[in-house]
């Protein structure tokens, strides 16, 4: 398969799963400060792309299409530095500085804190 149709299938699949987590936060009616369906999602990208990336790293080395389609196009899809960033702005905005910086603080922490893990279990 061609990188860039990998990239762009892979990415059309991690928006839907991205959108679908998102409409799932909201059925299972999870509230409070923290927007916790982008925190979901960027755990798990960066757990799925860990993996990827340490696990089966020497398997894909001659897959660059595959690595591409699930490292770049899910990974990059599903999770979200966009969203991340508009909802610590609207945080800010509300006059909620503490709630921004604890977002920001344990989205990267916990992203941080599951690559490690992950990288640990290599």
């Amino acid at each position: 398969m061609n990188i860039w149709l990998a990239v762009f299938v892979g990415g059309g699949i991690g928006s839907l799963l991205r959108y679908g987590l998102s409409r799932l936060v909201l059925l299972l009616g999870v509230k409070g400060a923290l927007p916790w369906a982008t925190l979901v999602a960027n755990v798990l990208a960066t757990a799925l792309l860990a993996w990827i990336v340490l696990r089966m790293q020497s398997g894909l080395a001659d897959r660059p299409a595959l690595r591409a389609f699930i490292g770049v196009g899910i990974c990059g899809g599903f999770s979200t530095f966009s969203t991340f960033s508009q909802e610590n702005f609207l945080l800010l905005r509300e006059g909620q500085p503490g709630w921004a910086l604890t977002n920001i603080a344990v989205n990267v922490l916990a992203c941080l804190a599951v690559f490690h893990i992950i990288a640990r279990s290599t």
